[in-house]
């Protein structure tokens, strides 16, 4: 079983059934099966989206400068942060939020060794605020607070079940994959992240593995070990 690792949430799923926003039965879901793997002793750091409230780079093609729309993205990662850490410590989970830009007293200033010393502590770690520089996304920063805390995966929680040769919600015939290599999602062009986050996670070594989080039990079983999802590796 793994030691620690990060997770990547959506903003998106966050949305559950609703247009925009966040679901309160949805992240209540989420923290129960966060909660569920952090009793097995597993320490989690998670990377949340913002897409539900505000995307970055759709702001700029509405006419927002790039910079400030990223920016408010920033701020949608740490809304959707401080709701899933709500929906954790309702359920006795011990969760600290820590930020990319300074924000005190709304969580702490993010820094390798807090976040380490909080893992050991027994915390779950959300890591909100992207990288706190314009121009990247969370999966970059995903990939970033992933190597930097050690990590020895990330697993990346979507909508759909691993890792396809096409968008499985248009074409019914899409081919799954259960591994998949790093070089091989360039050269079929498939969009898992944006290619600084894959170069990054193929460059430190740090597989990743893509898999249904909505479907409530998964992130124990891929945790467990189970053939679910797709996993990438060198």
């Amino acid at each position: 079983m793994y030691k620690r690792i990060l997770l990547k949430l959506s903003g998106e799923s966050l949305m559950g059934e609703s247009k925009y926003g966040i679901d309160e039965n949805r992240i209540g879901e989420y923290a129960s099966q966060i909660d569920e793997i952090a009793k097995l002793g597993v320490q989690v750091g998670i990377v949340i989206g913002g897409g539900n409230i505000f995307r970055g780079l759709k702001g700029s093609e509405r006419g927002f400068d790039r910079v400030k729309g990223d920016q408010m993205g920033m701020l949608a990662t740490v809304i959707n942060s401080l709701a899933l850490q709500s929906a954790l410590e309702s359920i006795g989970a011990k969760c600290k939020v820590l930020t990319a830009i300074r924000m005190e007293p709304i969580a702490e200033f993010y820094s390798k060794h807090r976040a380490v010393e909080a893992l050991n502590e027994g915390n779950i770690v959300i890591f909100s605020g992207g990288t706190g520089c314009p121009y990247f996304t969370t999966d970059t920063g995903s990939a970033l607070r992933g190597i930097e805390i050690e990590a020895d995966v990330m697993f990346k929680g979507t909508r759909v079940d691993g890792i396809y040769d096409s968008d499985p919600e248009k074409n019914p015939n899409a081919q799954k994959f259960d591994t998949i290599t790093y070089d091989e999602i360039y050269r079929k062009g498939l969009k898992v992240m944006d290619l600084t986050a894959t170069a990054m996670c193929k460059e430190n070594r740090l597989s990743i593995v893509v898999f249904n989080m909505d479907k409530i039990g998964n992130l124990k079983k891929v945790i467990l070990g189970e053939n679910i999802g797709t996993k990438v590796t060198l």
